[in-house]
This record gives C-alpha cells, sequence and structure tokens, in this order.
C-alpha cells in the first residue's frame, strides 16, 4: 500500500536563498515489521525522499541486494526493487553514490549519498571495531555552487567506546582525505544515546548542526512514532546551521524506525 501524498506533513520548502538543503536519513532497509505482519516501505520511502526537496540526502541501512527480501515480496503488488535501493530513492536528476558495509548470509547493506549537484570521485572507509558490527565512511566530494563540499556518510556502533573510536578513525580520515579548509558535511545516525559524541567530534574540528541561539541541538529522531532520541545528525566544517526541523506525521513513523532530519546551510 503507497500513502498519501506527504505535503500534509507541512514540510518547510527550500529555501530560494541559494542555500544547502540537505537530509539524514536511517531508511531501516525498506522493511518494516515482523514476521506475517512485515511489510515493504521502500515505495513510500521514495515518495518521502522526494517530499523532502534536498540537495543532497544522506542514507544508512540502503541494501544493494537482499536475496530473501526479494523473494519475499516477490508476489506483492508493489514488490522488492529490481536494482539497488539508492538508485530507486533517488529523485529524477540526481546523482547516487553508494557503497556496502556490511555482508550477511542472504544480501548486505551499506550508507548512500543522493545529490542534486555533480559529484565527485567515491571513497570509503572501513570503521568496523569488531567483527559483530560493520561499519563504514562514504566520502563523496560535491560540487555545490562552484564550490567542493566534502560529504561523508557515517554509521557509528551500538557501543560508546565504539564510537570514540570511530570518531577518532573520522578525523584521521578526514586529516588524510579532505583537503584543509574545504567544507565538510558528515551525516548520518551515531547511535549516540547518551549525548556524549559533540565533544569527540569538536575535537575533530566538527560541529553539531544547530540553529544560531538554540539552546539546545537536540532534535529527537528515534523511534520514529514517539521520539525521544537525538540519534541522527550533523556535523559540519565551514558551514553555518540556518535551520534544521524533524518532518512529523503519520507518514513518516510508518515509513522507518528512524525520522529523517532536514538542516539548511550558508558557508560559515
Amino acid at each position: 500500500m503507497t500513502l498519501k501524498p506527504l505535503q500534509s506533513t507541512l514540510l518547510p520548502k527550500a529555501s530560494t536563498l541559494g542555500r544547502l538543503r540537505t537530509a539524514t536519513y536511517n531508511i531501516h532497509k525498506g522493511v518494516r515489521g515482523l514476521g506475517p505482519l512485515k511489510r515493504l516501505e521502500i515505495h513510500n520511502l521514495g515518495q518521502g525522499v522526494e517530499a523532502l526537496d534536498a540537495d543532497m540526502v544522506f542514507l544508512q541501512e540502503v541494501r544493494l541486494f537482499n536475496h530473501r527480501e526479494a523473494r519475499a515480496f516477490a508476489r506483492t503488488t508493489f514488490g522488492w526493487p529490481e536494482g539497488g535501493q539508492a538508485d530507486f530513492l533517488a529523485p529524477q536528476g540526481y546523482e547516487v553514490a553508494y557503497r556496502t558495509n556490511a555482508v550477511t548470509r542472504d544480501g548486505e547493506h551499506g550508507n548512500a549519498l543522493l545529490s542534486r549537484w555533480p559529484i565527485g570521485d567515491i571513497g570509503h572507509h572501513d570503521v568496523s571495531d569488531h567483527r559483530f558490527e560493520q561499519r563504514g565512511l562514504l566520502h563523496v566530494p560535491v560540487q555545490w555552487n562552484g564550490l567542493e563540499v566534502h560529504t561523508i556518510t557515517a554509521h557509528f556502533g551500538l557501543m560508546h567506546a565504539s564510537r570514540l573510536r570511530q570518531a577518532a578513525r573520522l578525523a584521521e580520515y578526514i586529516a588524510h582525505a579532505v583537503p584543509a579548509g574545504a567544507p565538510v558535511v558528515v551525516a548520518g545516525d551515531f547511535n549516540d544515546w547518551g549525548e556524549k559524541l559533540d565533544g569527540p567530534m569538536a575535537d575533530c574540528g566538527l560541529q553539531r548542526a544547530r540553529e544560531a541561539g538554540a539552546r539546545s541541538a537536540k532534535c529527537l529522531t528515534f523511534p520514529s512514532r514517539v521520539p525521544v532520541f537525538a540519534l541522527d545528525r550533523f556535523y559540519t566544517r565551514g558551514l553555518a546551521c540556518r535551520s534544521i526541523f524533524v518532518p512529523r506525521g503519520g507518514a513518516w513513523a510508518r515509513m522507518s524506525d528512524h525520522l529523517p532530519l532536514v538542516a539548511e546551510f550558508d558557508l560559515d
């Protein structure tokens, strides 16, 4: 079943002032529910991504393929996409970057970037901390208004010690792979339940996105039905956050266990 158009969720329109509009979204592999209640949401997610109207969409838990899920949804009216989920979700005219983080028995999943602007060479850096959690960074330079912005899509581990080590590896990677002084946007699901990651990220030269004058950077995105944790975030260098918000409503709560997070930036 597809959802009604998402205009009813009252998403703010994209700025007309040349600002960079970005979104980050953990799509939960395009599937929700368990057992006989399991349902395919990838088609609804396609509507959702388009409704975000973002210049860049950072996606986590994206599948290129999964044989078991493809068989399970082969007979549904809106079946499993023939190609990868990143290409399926990309609005018309967007460029797509995808790299695998985790390989499982029936398939794999990873991070993706959908960009309205031209992209450069795609990089991937393994930041897995132990064999039970395969994690990676997707690095894509994007040409935005004549300026090269370096985007990194991240999905950090479930343990705080792992996240600290992954933040340190992120810092090392940026120092090695990103030109000094170039604008950087790091976005994704940081799994930082205890709100302890902002300091280590600041030590890396990355500031958590918040509106000017805001008392808190918290934008609650998880769990999607009754969000109480701000797991999904933007950390930036060389960019100033002008607005940041979480889309709300039953349609968004249905599609994934996370809500998307949307932010607009200017050059700092």
